[in-house]
């Protein structure tokens, strides 16, 4: 009766120019063939950053990219403030620890962004700032060029590295034109393909600042081969090719997607207050929503459902585990997808 709907952030629905991309012979990494689309994808993400640098691609998730730039980017001991007001914010300051990094965590409730304040009343110096652009845990969206801003007025030579592993093709981003120096990202969000590869990108400076470790995500080792065509392992081309092929449909028309990805979450959130629902983010982020149960209800009596009209959700994590749940249309969707998901908001979140 109900065709399948993922409506998690991440996996997300798989754009048909992936599916299509996925389903053809297997090419060797080491082809021209291979290549050639490895050059394309490569281009394209350097263009969807807008800098100047390089983005390297990594087989792995979006996770992967952000290890191999807390590790790349920092010697042991360096100082880095890390705001963390949820889980994947907590995920940073977790990654710069286990990369040896000195970690002044600024701690702030879960849903609340970071504001230029924090920032200026803590106690530096710092090597880099490592902010959580979309926190998709939590609904919430950070104004990083403004945060940089503030970051590189008392800290000049420190690097600022976001995580926009969810807000990259769902809301606007510049590296360089907003004063940040590394940003992260992942194939199964906003680029609407499988997991997989994560995508580590590097302006200028950040390059001019690597301090390379590891063995697998020696970000030195894949600069060297990456303009070339090729990555220092095997990768996973055949999302290479997905990414390649949705690129070259998304980038011409980037502006009006991002525009779209922000009048469904609209909808979603006006429905959600139609509804009494409570949103958690202070400031709202186009890649989900994000809402406290409603009194009395379980998360299980809403994902059931939800289920039971053939829709995927996902619930909080955390601190909002058992408090919240997300729904989100990031993936393949159009304007009429979201107008069907709120209809199924009213008729799954009726409990009387």
């Amino acid at each position: 009766m109900y065709r399948p709907r993922l409506l998690t952030p991440g996996p997300v629905e798989l754009h048909p120019r992936a599916l299509e991309a996925l389903v053809r012979p297997q090419l060797h990494h080491r082809s021209e063939a291979a290549r050639q689309i490895f050059l394309q994808a490569k281009a394209g993400l350097e263009a969807a950053f807008k800098t100047q640098g390089q983005v390297l691609l990594l087989t792995g998730s979006g996770t992967a990219a952000m290890d191999a730039l807390a590790q790349n980017l920092f010697a042991p001991g360096a100082r880095v403030l890390v705001p963390v007001h949820g889980n994947f914010s907590e995920r940073w300051a977790k990654i710069a620890q286990q990369a040896g990094l000195e970690v002044e965590r600024l701690e702030l409730e879960w849903g609340r962004v970071v504001r230029p304040e924090h920032l200026e009343s803590a106690q530096g110096p710092f090597d880099g700032l490592l902010l959580t652009h979309s926190e998709s845990s939590t609904g919430a969206l950070n104004d990083v060029r403004t945060l940089a801003q503030t970051f590189k007025a008392r800290f000049p030579e420190g690097l600022v590295v976001v995580d926009a592993i969810t807000s990259l093709f769902v809301s606007e981003f510049e590296l360089e034109g907003w004063g940040l120096d590394a940003a992260a990202c992942g194939s199964q969000k906003g680029l609407m393909c499988p997991p997989g590869l994560g995508y580590a990108a590097l302006s200028p400076r950040a390059i001019e600042h690597l301090k390379p470790r590891g063995f697998y995500l020696n970000l030195a080792a894949e600069l060297k081969v990456q303009s070339t065509g090729e990555s220092a392992w095997t990768p996973a081309i055949n999302l290479v090719a997905a990414t390649a092929a949705v690129l070259a449909e998304l980038l011409p028309r980037l502006p009006q997607h991002i525009a779209l990805k922000q009048q469904q979450n609209g909808i979603l959130y006006a429905t959600g207050q139609e509804l009494g629902l409570k949103p958690v983010p202070e400031v709202k982020s186009p890649a989900t929503t994000c809402f406290y149960l409603p009194e009395g209800v379980s998360y299980a009596q809403i994902k059931e459902a939800f289920a039971a009209r053939g829709a995927t959700i996902i619930g909080g994590q955390g601190q909002l585990k058992g408090r919240a749940f997300r729904l989100s249309l990031m993936g393949y969707s159009d304007l009429y997808d979201a107008y069907a998901v709120a209809q199924m908001m009213r008729e799954a979140l009726r409990f009387d």
